[in-house]
């Protein structure tokens, strides 16, 4: 009899790894899933894997745990999901053809526009670092009212999750600006969801929710993490604590990544700086984080104040763009180019 239900795993494995269509495709469930049956399938949607993509995006250990299953078999679950969703290797014709998916919010100047390549990007994650006052934030507000406006207009129809660290969120500028836009204020606050964070665990915590949130509201095209690093920075103090902290935020960043590539959304991150006192020349400002959110993040911007309501974006790395300047205004509207 086991060799009769392996022999049968086995068939299912085989006929979930064939190519499916685009009807098949829609049909696929948890439940059809080699190894997942009813209570595991409950378990699943339970702990926030709400599809087949969910899980095919998973980490095993992470869906072991929640499952309560052994690891070898989270592993094969996971297989046999990203199988059937095609997620192996493609060709670059066929690469092309997802990057043509990818959608661009605008960020209400068009040369800030031009320096990140059109705007905003989905897929990606765009990182914004500097001194207080440099317009991180402000770049936030105006991301989540500019999201909402329609596609002619630089928009994308879409929705906001905004995860917020330091107690920044500000209904009163969000009007502000949707006034300047000519949107309805109370229309543009419904459409963003918003969460205090009060510690990393917290932080982590929501992050990992918010798949529950696009079953709700499945037009969300914007994360904001406000800002991404603030409170890491607090709880995790000394060098004792480093290596636990980089490895948190580590696994933090890239739980947002997988939310960009699993959604279709853009996510924007803001982050603190600190000064290098061992830099005599040029400018002393590093981003916090170090290596980890260096690589992790798609597209580094270094804000940075000028004179009066000016600031200098400086585009630090991006993976098919050279590095460049801009300048920029804030006002009372929002961002807005220099006359």
């Amino acid at each position: 009899m086991a060799k009769k239900s392996s022999k049968e795993e086995k068939n299912k494995v085989q006929e979930v790894s064939e190519p499916a269509g685009g009807s098949d495709e829609e049909k696929f469930e948890i439940e059809d899933i080699p190894g997942v049956g009813a209570t595991t399938a409950k378990k699943m949607r339970d702990a926030g894997y709400e599809d087949p993509m969910g899980i095919a995006t998973s980490n095993p250990t992470a869906l072991a745990e929640v499952c309560e299953i052994g690891e070898s078999t989270a592993r094969k679950i996971i297989q046999a999901a990203r199988a059937h969703l095609k997620m192996d290797f493609v060709t670059g014709i066929e690469m092309l053809e997802k990057m043509k998916k990818i959608q661009r919010i605008t960020t209400g100047s068009n040369a800030l526009d031009k320096l990140i390549g059109g705007g905003v990007e989905t897929q990606a994650i765009t990182e914004a670092y500097g001194a207080y006052g440099s317009g991180k934030s402000q770049l936030a507000f105006q991301l989540s009212v500019n999201v909402q406006l329609p596609k002619e207009k630089g928009g994308l129809n879409g929705q906001v999750v905004w995860v917020d660290t330091e107690g920044t969120f500000r209904p009163s500028r969000v009007i502000q600006i949707a006034k300047a836009k000519e949107l309805d204020p109370q229309k543009v606050l419904e459409n963003i969801k918003v969460a205090r964070a009060y510690s990393a665990d917290h932080q982590i915590l929501l992050v990992e929710k918010i798949p529950e949130l696009f079953q709700k509201y499945p037009n969300i095209k914007l994360i904001i993490v406000d800002s991404l690093t603030s409170i890491f920075r607090s709880e995790y103090v000394g060098r004792g604590t480093l290596a636990e902290r980089q490895q948190k935020l580590n696994k933090h960043i890239h739980a947002l990544q997988r939310l960009a590539d699993r959604y279709n959304v853009a996510i924007y991150v803001t982050n603190q700086v600190m000064a290098r006192p061992d830099v005599f020349f040029g400018d002393p400002t590093a981003a916090v984080g170090g290596h980890v959110l260096g690589h992790a993040s798609t597209y580094r911007i270094y804000l940075r104040h000028s004179k009066g309501d000016k600031r200098v974006a400086k585009l630090v790395d991006s993976p098919c763009l050279a590095e460049g300047e801009c300048a920029f205004r804030i006002t009372e509207d929002g961002i807005v180019d220099i006359d």
